[in-house]
């Protein structure tokens, strides 16, 4: 019997060495990154540890799982697909749940398992493929693995959500605030829409009256009003705008009810009506706010059920049209401007305190409040055009500049444009005009992400050529807050948090009369065409066409354009546009800009060759596009992006383009970058290329010619390069203003602008520490001092981020990292760094006031996160109070982390109100979480917890 033992072992023993040399030669690791709305969740698999476990294991069983892989197998598929349906049935039935009363979430469990299912289904996955492959050790450690995963599912499934005890509950708000201005008068009006709201009898108002009245400015009141009195269960805000759509209304009208999945997979309009109806019937007791409809909507056809004082459901609409209002049924209320005395409060509240004191002035001022007529709109940006204006001699030509212009034109909404002309016309640079009229390019009610628009200002030349691009984008953002001070452009905030910019839309029209005065634009933005515009209408001095966010799937050649000889500008972005025929670009010669951003199209045609005078060719998120013709004639092409496409090649001629500002490359499928393409490309000021791919890594003898760059997403070879990479650009004292670079065996990089991402390196040649890789030397000036994001993975050698006794860029000096290292750092991420005992060590606290997020997994040798110096510890004695600042520190999440016993120090506080995360997952030895103490007290500290703080904790 000891001999059948002893061939055993040494059957295993020859079996987990050949398997450890395996793995040695090739590590596996499966790294996904934390989420800020859900529970973490990582894979991370260590052959060596599987090896350990199928040792620990009884010979008999070891046997048994080698014998019977193939039943294990089976009873894993089987159970697998169980839970697969359970979860799919729940999903389900919560849905059904969550149609009955709308503003209904799912319960907290119910959630939390299934986000855990999704993962143990992915983690099933991943064990498959290794079993299939036969990659993962020997036969029995497969059975084992096989055996342990469908354990765990198997809990996963005894502890399911019971549908009996409901899975959703009632959610916490009716809406959102909306962000408005300060309402000056009006309050008889608000009183009466509010009281016919609160009438059972009354279930659909009309409120109208001219463009620039206030209509939308005192709904958003009474919207914030509702939310507060709390009298409505939902409240719901969608905006209309004068080109109808039913599917765009009924998407928004689901989006406010959180409820828009639903629509995503229906076409059918009327199936779709029928939806939205039966999530309307069941949202409980609301009110619903159409804003700026300009003609009768067929209620029913978008799938508004009727309204009725019997389920206390209101509609209320604002509209410029007494008409529209009379023939959908509602209770009239007209919005008359102000009276004489709330303009000019409104005005006085809007020009300035030096005016208001001004008594030469003051009669002048009363006069041209008067020439506003009442409307709030044109008293806001009359006067943020006379705002600061301390001349009596302005005022007065200004007072004769508005009489002047209503007296030249007939009827309402004329005049209400003349007024709003006169701020546009008061606009002293002709570029800052030019940069206002680009706005109305965009579809009407069009919320404008303010870089993308500053963008197309530097793109069209209304922003002089600078020093650098960082200059152009400043000075753009001088123009945007010129345009805000004058009211001509609203500064909106999105509920993401999102920065935006838009025109109301009675400017707007002022801004198309403009246009249409002379025919040098075309603007049919968002009007869902499905073809483009006749022959007849692209005269033949036309200047900038803007077709973008339209429905048109091909160019036919029988509406071609005759020759635009003066076209300059041509957006065409986010159409599904399949093809372009060859002679569509013949007959542009003097075209600067082409966007086809978000288009479908598969190749462009040859004839864009002969667009000598391109500046700007826009082809990102084209997802179908493969190839490009030869470029090697654009050579005026400043700009070209392909990010998103399906290019496996740089396109022929590329290395011709040598003034070439913003080049972006951020393509997967790209096989390679030409040696010798980038030392070409010397005015580069932005270059991007996608982190992921491996076959576009960069070498820095190629980067090093390229002392513009100011914007650079890339990937580097190996921490080599990297690191000659940071050297010359500290020799050039040269700073990037965002950068999103790595060097990883996978895409593991994080969403901010300022990331460097390092992953997966095994030997870093006796560098142990972050600071010591980055070369900061005894310089405190470097490249990435900005860094907000550092991301650190599977660096089985990194020991420390900073280490103070090794030194700092030298083996043998002992120095601290300058001031300025980490100083703006935001995030750190770690995992799978199994050599660090102390992640931040107390030289290098002082510098992360900024820092606002920690993640950290898979360190195996993780001790402590905040290190206290020993010195410290020593001089005020093992129980006194030692304090850890980190004042921004919003989440803590620690995951894996067998060895980690502590957060601080046993006599450490945590100094940091922000704190709103500690997420602890399988930290097994952690016992305790720090006290917090308070940053304003009496002296005395104490306890105490933040008020945001949630702490979650999972120990197995």
């Amino acid at each position: 019997m000891s001999k059948v033992y002893h061939q055993i072992s040494s059957y295993l023993c020859k079996t987990v060495k050949e398997e450890v040399n395996f793995t040695a030669s090739s590590s596996l690791l499966i790294s996904q990154h934390f989420s800020a709305t859900k529970d973490i969740a990582m894979e991370y698999v260590e052959p060596v540890a599987g090896i350990a476990n199928c040792l620990g294991t009884p010979v008999c069983k070891y046997l048994q799982y080698h014998r019977k892989l193939n039943d294990y197998v089976r009873n894993f598929n089987r159970v697998r697909d169980e839970l697969n349906c359970k979860m799919e049935d729940i999903e389900l039935q919560l849905k059904a749940e969550l149609l009955r009363p709308l503003g209904r979430i799912p319960k907290k469990g119910v959630e939390n398992w299934l986000t855990a299912v999704e993962e143990m289904i992915r983690e099933a996955q991943v064990v498959e493929n290794k079993v299939s492959n036969g990659r993962y050790l020997c036969r029995a450690c497969n059975g084992k693995l096989v055996d342990e995963k469908t354990r765990e599912m198997k809990e996963f499934l005894d502890k399911a959500p019971n549908a009996s005890e409901g899975l959703a509950m009632d959610g916490p708000s009716a809406g959102l605030p909306l962000p408005t201005s300060e309402l000056v008068g009006e309050e008889a009006v608000r009183n009466e829409i509010w009281a016919c709201l609160m009438q059972e009898e009354v279930s659909k108002i009309g409120v109208w009256g001219m463009g620039g009245v206030g209509k939308t400015t005192i709904m958003k009141h009474i919207h914030n009003d509702l939310l507060k009195q709390r009298r409505f269960e939902r409240v719901i805000w969608v905006t209309i705008s004068k080109e109808f759509n039913v599917m765009k209304v009924q998407d928004n009208i689901a989006s406010a009810l959180e409820a828009k999945a639903y629509l995503d997979k229906e076409e059918d309009k009327l199936r779709r009506a029928a939806i939205l109806s039966e999530m309307l019937k069941n949202a409980g007791k609301h009110v619903l706010i159409l804003d700026d409809v300009w003609d009768k909507v067929s209620l029913e056809e978008v799938g508004i059920p009727e309204l009725s004082g019997s389920n206390g459901c209101k509609l209320a609409l604002t509209t410029r049209s007494e008409h529209v209002c009379k023939y959908m049924g509602c209770k009239v209320i007209k919005v008359k401007p102000l009276s004489e005395e709330e303009a000019l409060i409104l005005f006085l509240n809007k020009v300035g305190p030096n005016i208001v004191q001004s008594p030469t002035i003051m009669p002048t001022l009363k006069l041209v409040v008067k020439e506003c007529a009442g409307l709030p709109l044109t008293i806001v940006v009359v006067a943020g055009t006379m705002k600061g204006e301390d001349n009596p001699l302005i005022w007065k030509n200004a007072l004769g500049e508005l009489k002047e212009r209503i007296g030249k034109v007939e009827g309402v909404e004329a005049e209400v444009i003349e007024r709003l002309k006169f701020s546009f016309d008061h606009l002293k640079d002709e570029k800052v005009k030019y940069c206002f009229l680009h706005c109305a390019l965009y579809p009407e009610d069009f919320k404008i992400e303010k870089d993308e628009l500053i963008e197309c200002w530097i793109e069209e030349g209304f922003i002089d050529d600078m020093g650098t691009r960082q200059e152009m984008k400043e000075k753009g953002h001088v123009i945007l807050k010129k345009l805000e001070d004058n009211c001509l452009l609203e500064n909106i905030t999105t509920k993401f948090g999102l920065h935006r910019i838009k025109m109301h839309d009675a400017v707007r029209d002022m801004a198309l009369s403009i246009t249409r005065m002379n025919p040098r634009y075309m603007i049919q933005a968002g009007l869902q065409l499905e073809e483009l515009p006749k022959e007849e209408q692209w005269s033949p001095d036309i200047e900038k066409v803007s077709l973008m966010f339209n429905s048109i799937p091909e160019i036919s050649i029988d509406v071609l354009p005759t020759k635009c000889q003066l076209l300059t500008t041509l957006l065409l972005q986010d159409n599904p546009i399949k093809k372009i025929p060859y002679s569509f670009f013949t007959n542009m010669p003097c075209l600067s800009v082409l966007n086809l951003s978000s288009t479908k199209i598969k190749s462009l045609p040859n004839s864009i060759s002969e667009l000598k005078n391109l500046t700007t060719l826009l082809l990102g998120s084209c997802f179908d596009l493969r190839g490009l013709p030869c470029l090697s004639t654009l050579q005026e092409l400043k700009k070209l992006d392909l990010c998103g496409t399906k290019i496996e090649e740089v396109p022929e001629g590329m290395d011709m383009l040598i003034k070439l500002r913003y080049l972006d490359l951020r393509v997967r499928t790209l096989k390679e970058i030409p040696a010798g393409l980038l030392p070409k490309l010397v005015h580069l000021q932005h270059l991007g290329f996608h982190e992921s791919n491996e076959k576009t890594s960069l070498k820095a003898e190629e980067m090093e010619p390229l002392k513009k760059l100011e914007c650079f997403t890339g990937r580097f070879e190996d921490i080599g390069e990297l690191n000659k990479f940071i050297s010359s650009m500290q020799q050039s004292k040269k700073n990037l203003i965002k950068y999103h670079l790595q060097v990883s065996s996978d895409d593991m990089g994080r969403g901010r602008e300022k990331t460097v991402t390092i992953g997966g390196v095994q030997n870093w040649e006796g560098i142990e520490c972050v600071v010591s890789l980055f070369s900061f030397a005894s310089s405190s000036a470097h490249p990435f001092q900005s860094l907000e994001v550092l991301d650190l993975q599977i660096l089985p050698k990194l020991s420390a981020l900073i280490m103070k006794d090794t030194g700092i860029g030298s083996a043998t000096t002992s120095t601290v990292a300058p001031s300025a290292t980490f100083s703006h750092l935001k995030e750190i991420m770690i995992a799978n760094c199994s050599s660090m005992k102390t992640l931040l060590p107390p030289w290098l606290l002082p510098n992360l006031q900024n820092l606002e997020e920690i993640f950290v997994g898979g360190c195996s040798q993780l001790v402590e996160i905040l290190g206290a110096a020993t010195s410290e510890v020593e001089e005020k004695g093992s129980d006194a109070l030692i304090k850890f600042h980190l004042p921004k520190l919003r989440k803590l999440v620690l995951w894996r982390l067998p060895n980690l016993k502590s957060i601080c120090s046993k006599c450490g506080v945590m100094v940091c109100d922000s704190l709103e995360l500690i997420n602890v997952d399988k930290c097994e030895k952690l016992k305790r979480i720090p006290p917090f103490v308070p940053f304003v007290g009496n002296g005395q500290p104490f306890a105490y917890a933040p008020p945001s703080l949630t702490i979650k904790s999972r120990k197995e």
